[in-house]
């Protein structure tokens, strides 16, 4: 099993970070994650997670040519990640041939550094019906360690928190459009996602209201052992946390819940 060393920054501050999303309005989205991103690196931020497709919302009006834009919206982000010294994750609309789908990228300092495609479509809003699904899950090394990725819906799922833990995730982002009325849902679940697999869970939603739909916000920082380090309210801003890196460390070793697992009696998870 991976994941036994430290971050390599032993504290950096990182933010989940809010926005209404203005429904198909790619600039006006990109400027408020631009003022977003810009005032959490004045305090002191190193990983900023933005909310899922937020630079358009599910636009599948227009799907094809926001996807379009997603690489004028990526060079941006690299170029402010590379002045910030930031790291950012956020889920964008890939156009790949002609399938589109819901990708959350990773940039590190400007460099992007790789992205996942969202495994699980949320059927009820119609999202498969407009969006491929991703075929393989994904955990990266970055400057400030092992990083896995999920998106929104993909919560709902234990197998892939636990494969991105068995590959050597020691912090999960994951962007998200979650709505009212599941938020004791989100809650729940990301603690639970955190608990099990002794992990960091940064989750950020979005607020506002897009259509019949009314977001909650409630982004989420949550510690290896449970513990809610900060949540948001349902206003735009940023939820700032401190990240201590060997909590992973020492907490797998206090409770080395991974090493026990039982395969040959469960079924294995071992990374493909």
């Amino acid at each position: 099993m991976q994941g036994t060393e430290p971050f390599p920054a032993a504290i950096f501050r990182a933010a989940c970070i809010q926005i209404e999303i203005i429904f198909g309005d790619i600039d006006a989205n990109l400027h408020q994650v631009e003022t977003a991103l810009m005032r959490a690196a004045e305090d002191g931020v190193r990983l900023a997670v933005l909310p899922e497709m937020w630079s358009c919302g599910y636009d599948y009006r227009h799907l094809p040519q926001c996807a379009g834009r997603t690489p004028e919206v990526l060079r941006y982000l690299q170029n402010l990640s590379a002045a910030r010294q930031l790291v950012i994750v956020g889920s964008l609309p890939e156009a790949c041939g002609a399938a589109i789908y819901n990708t959350a990228y990773v940039i590190d300092n400007g460099q992007l550094r790789g992205s996942y495609r969202k495994l699980h479509l949320f059927s009820p809003m119609g999202e498969d019906q407009h969006l491929a699904a991703g075929d393989r899950t994904v955990v990266l090394d970055t400057s400030l360690g092992r990083i896995g990725l999920a998106i929104c819906y993909d919560l709902r799922f234990p197998e892939l928190f636990r494969r991105l833990a068995l590959a050597g995730a020691e912090l999960v982002c994951l962007p998200a459009e979650w709505p009212h009325p599941r938020q004791e849902h989100w809650r729940t679940l990301l603690r639970a996602r955190a608990i099990e697999n002794q992990v960091f869970v940064l989750a950020a939603n979005c607020c506002g209201r897009q259509g019949r739909l009314e977001f909650f916000g409630g982004s989420l920082i949550i510690a290896p052992r449970g513990e809610v380090l900060v949540e948001a309210d349902d206003a735009p801003g940023a939820a700032l946390a401190d990240i201590r890196s060997a909590e992973v460390v020492e907490y797998r070793a206090q409770i080395p819940a991974l090493q026990h697992r039982r395969p040959d009696i469960y079924g294995d998870l071992e990374p493909r």
